[in-house]
């Protein structure tokens, strides 16, 4: 009984570090139509917060779908998941093995070593499934990127952004 609780003293205590190292998810894929299929997602935008819904999307195609997939964050110096972060981009090598990218992400300023392998991807024919604000995922040298790719660049919002909005009400 002492060797278990010593056992799991020492797992609970090297938990946090084993965590602490992980900058990125992935997901191996179960049965399903996708098995062998690598799905990359990019998550950076600190409006419509796509590091909290592409994880569990990807988590779906892996587990009922068959998909690998592999989720991708922004940083801050600490570590932490930030997306205000907007020049970082957790482990970009994954692109390098993407079947397709589903990216959610606004005005980032990759450096190019970083941003070599979206490129890399992109020319060599990888789909690109581009949610909400990727219309305008880069800015500067790499803005123009959603008129290109996406057939349509980030235009302006309707009426008073942040003011005004609508409500459904379901009776």
């Amino acid at each position: 009984m002492k060797e278990f609780f010593s056992l799991l003293f020492a797992t609970l205590l090297t938990a946090p570090l084993v965590q602490a190292e992980q900058d990125h998810i992935v997901y191996e894929g179960k049965a399903g139509p996708g098995k062998g299929k690598h799905l990359v997602f990019l998550t950076g935008d600190e409006e419509y917060r796509g590091e909290e819904g592409l994880p569990m999307m990807a988590k779906i195609l892996s587990q009922r779908h068959g998909f690998k997939c592999t989720v991708l964050f922004s940083l801050n110096d600490k570590g932490e998941i930030d997306p205000n972060n907007q020049k970082s981009l957790t482990h970009p090598a994954a692109l390098d093995t993407a079947d397709a990218i589903i990216m959610l992400l606004r005005f980032r300023t990759w450096d190019d070593a970083t941003y070599k392998h979206f490129d890399a991807a992109c020319n060599r024919g990888v789909p690109v499934i581009g949610l909400r604000p990727s219309t305008h995922a880069f800015r500067g040298k790499h803005g123009g990127f959603g008129k290109r790719v996406l057939g349509e660049g980030w235009v302006s919002h309707w009426g008073g952004h942040k003011r005004e909005a609508c409500r459904g009400v379901i009776e």
